[in-house]
């Protein structure tokens, strides 16, 4: 396969749930997953479905959904989506393997830190500090 091969490009939409404190998960998720490498093009069609275009060879599908669901994002579960999920993650690791590359991306992990860097650390306690003692 040469290397501007139009195969290696893939763009899939991810939709989210639409019951979430963040009505526009999509452009927020975007604005996450800006910068990532191997991530070429964002694209919020609405606010719950985000277009996705990505070189194969640097990141998965299975990696930016994993990262995003570390986040907290909430992706759309129907059996529809879970079978096509499941056949691209398939699809995209065995072309990963057919181009002789490694099964877990050095990208993937850079788009887990990135989204651990961005994440809300702390006490994620609401109450406040006297209210913490009782049960």
């Amino acid at each position: 396969m040469q290397q501007d091969d139009p195969q290696l490009i893939k763009r899939r939409e991810l939709l989210f749930r639409t019951l979430h404190p963040d009505p526009a998960q999509a452009s927020s998720a975007a604005q996450l997953l800006e910068g990532t490498a191997g991530i070429l093009g964002l694209e919020p069609l609405s606010t719950i479905l985000l277009r996705v275009t990505y070189d194969v060879r640097l990141i998965t599908l299975s990696a930016i959904e994993r990262s995003l669901a570390e986040v907290g994002y909430h992706l759309d579960n129907s059996l529809f989506l879970r079978l096509k999920r499941a056949l691209y993650y398939y699809a995209e690791e065995t072309q990963r393997a057919n181009l002789g590359l490694e099964r877990g991306c050095e990208r993937c992990v850079e788009a887990f830190v990135r989204s651990y860097e961005l994440r809300h650390r702390g006490c994620r306690d609401k109450r406040p500090e006297h209210w913490r003692s009782y049960l």
